[in-house]
């Protein structure tokens, strides 16, 4: 496809000396061909002619009513792609991307919209260092702030000997209820929240209250990362709000005397009004800077840390107007920056039934409390604990849906052997293997390839466009979706085309092998490994 799209680019270009964007289809399935373009329709506009005139012009292709372009990949062709399969990319080489994702905050549990958000920014990612570029991923959390002085309000009552983060996240819920509820405690936990930010900024050690934060946040990352590393998600960077709060501040008040942002009753804001957004506040009246002078700060951070061509910002849905306003405040006096940065959105992550949860109130689901469901789902359905499966399962869930929609995640769904699953595709890709085992015939012969060949031929080539247009978009479902029609033409060639034995095993091995690759580098994009057996 992509060949295609390359030569009819070149011919229009040579033609009429224009650069057009041409887009190739699979052909419907009413027409004797593999793939349709409309790119005559599309240039009658441009050119002012006919589109019939345009395809009769461009004689590249079969033209048809009205302006279509029809292509048909015979046999010889099929062969040489075959030969020269070749999947590299160089869109982004030499390039600089940092993905920031995941976002946790210490002194809290990791929720199931972590779990989600890790899973898709490392393949984002992924697909980015498919594409050549060097890539950065950086973790982004609080720890300082208004949740942190909530926490510290109710553990600094409890016995800490043994803590957990299990015991850190009951006290959040308690110091959020009494923060809520009771002035008193609202009027100390403002207090403490002064005084975190004290000791961490001027890293003080050796009393009660400082001892206690330091283990907290500490025993928090050591989770994170221990976590992180279940689920095969590796991070480069954590930056802490601390670490990137005093240029932020900075920034700000730095944009307040040239005007970019304003004061009102004490605080300094940026009056998103004038742009179409909401107005919010950088730095409080007591002179502490917001989460959207942070924010400021973690862009200027990023760029003088790495010197981005591209940075990718990944949130939850909630946050998205939020961002808006600290982009738009920054592109007053920074517009390169926020020209290279992108900000995808996910929505909720619900089981089925399941109403909004939240960790204030403390009824959330755990990102480990998901990963257990798969695994009880695959030990009641197969009696197996394979951790690689349970892992794909889950990953392969989630991405296979495009990113900005709430999903429903449904345990039992996602472990099935057969459907659009991740055991699905890894069961494919084991069959692959033990094909490829049983083969030791290495001499080719000449023979016309049956229709099964053909099919899984085209839909192998048809990956390096997939793959080009998931890094262009940011979109890791693409790669999902087509692997998983892989696999079913996969299945369709198998059940009609006996390699290992047959007269033709050399030529089949070789188009199964070319398979097997293209599943493994496909599902090494979603972050799942392939086990030997299952």
């Amino acid at each position: 496809m992509q060949s295609i799209q390359e030569q009819l680019k070149g011919i229009i270009k040579n033609l009429y000396n224009i650069d057009f964007d041409v887009e190739i289809s699979k052909a419907p399935e009413n027409i004797d061909a593999d793939y349709s373009t409309n790119a005559p329709l599309k240039l009658a506009g441009v050119l002012h002619k006919a589109p019939m005139q345009i395809a009769e012009e461009i004689g590249f292709g079969t033209p048809s009513a009205p302006g279509f372009l029809n292509f048909s990949l015979n046999e010889d062709y099929l062969k040489t792609a075959l030969d020269n399969y070749d999947i590299s990319s160089g869109t982004f080489a030499g390039k600089t991307v940092i993905c920031e994702f995941s976002d946790p905050n210490p002194f809290k549990v990791l929720h199931v919209g972590h779990l989600y958000t890790s899973i898709v920014g490392d393949s984002i990612s992924r697909l980015f260092e498919y594409a050549g570029a060097n890539v950065i991923r950086a973790n982004f959390g609080g720890d300082v702030g208004l949740h942190v002085a909530k926490t510290m309000y109710a553990l600094r009552k409890k016995d800490t000997t043994s803590l957990t983060i299990e015991d850190i996240a009951k006290c959040y819920v308690e110091g959020t209820a009494a923060y809520e509820d009771d002035e008193s405690a609202k009027t100390e936990i403002t207090a403490l929240n002064k005084e975190i930010y004290k000791i961490n900024a001027e890293d003080i050690h050796g009393n009660e209250l400082a001892d206690l934060y330091w283990k907290g946040r500490e025993l928090s990352y050591d989770y994170f990362k221990a976590f992180y590393a279940s689920i095969g998600v590796k991070f480069d960077k954590y930056y802490p709000e601390s670490t990137v709060a005093a240029l932020g501040l900075a920034k700000v008040k730095e944009q307040l005397e040239k005007g970019v942002y304003e004061m009102s009753d004490g605080a300094v804001i940026f009056d998103g009004d004038k742009f179409g957004l909401h107005t919010r506040v950088f730095i409080n009246k007591e002179g502490v800077p917001t989460y959207e002078a942070k924010d400021v700060g973690l862009i200027f951070t990023k760029f003088n840390d790495f010197h981005f061509d591209k940075s990718v910002v990944i949130t939850g849905s909630e946050q998205l107007e939020y961002m808006k306003v600290v982009l738009k405040s920054v592109e007053q006096y920074a517009p390169d920056l926020v020209e290279k940065t992108s900000h995808l959105t996910h929505g909720l992550v619900k089981l089925p039934g399941n109403e909004k949860m939240s960790s204030r109130k403390g009824n959330f689901l755990k990102a480990v409390d998901v990963l257990n469901m798969v695994k009880d789902e695959l030990k009641s359905e197969y009696n197996s604990e394979d951790e690689k499966v349970a892992l794909a399962a889950t990953k392969y869930a989630f991405l296979k849906y495009r990113m900005g929609g709430n999903i429903i995640f449904d345990p039992k769904e996602s472990v099935k052997m057969t459907g659009n699953s991740g055991p699905y595709l890894l069961y494919s890709a084991v069959r692959a293997k033990k094909i490829l085992a049983n083969c030791n015939n290495t001499q080719e012969t000449e023979y016309a390839y049956n229709i099964y060949e053909k099919n899984l031929i085209k839909k192998i080539l048809e990956y390096k466009t997939v793959l080009n247009d998931a890094v262009a978009e940011m979109a890791p479902h693409k790669v999902a979706n087509y692997l998983y029609e892989l696999a079913q033409e996969f299945s369709r060639f198998y059940e009609n085309c006996p390699v290992a034995g047959s007269a033709e095993e050399a030529t089949r091995a070789k188009l199964v092998k070319t398979y097997l690759d293209t599943i493994t580098h496909g599902l090494n994009i979603l972050g799942i490994e392939i086990p030997e057996e299952m």
